[in-house]
């Protein structure tokens, strides 16, 4: 009787453990480090909020507040139109 509990608890095997899918809390970054204006003219700050190509990241995969959305996408503006980040490029990152 044991060896057969044993024996079926042993057919069951993995080759890597079964990993569990835990989503981390998205957070603002802004709100978190108390940081209260966006400077357009520090460009690799600004990176962080760009894809490969330059275009903006979406608020759903950074965690950005609205308020500060708005702010990060005015500053990446401001920094295309003084050549600080490029408009559009191959490959950025």
């Amino acid at each position: 009787m044991a060896q057969e509990n044993k024996a079926q608890a042993s057919e069951i095997r993995y080759l890597n453990p079964v990993s569990v899918d835990v989503k981390k809390k998205k957070y603002c970054r802004f709100k978190k480090l108390g940081i209260k204006y966006v400077d357009y003219k520090d460009g690799e700050f600004l990176k962080k909020f760009l894809n490969e190509q330059g275009k903006i990241l979406p608020r759903r995969l950074t965690g950005t507040s609205q308020k500060f959305q708005k702010k990060v996408a005015q500053a990446v503006k401001r920094a295309r139109h003084l050549a600080i980040l490029p408009f559009v490029t191959d490959c950025m990152k």
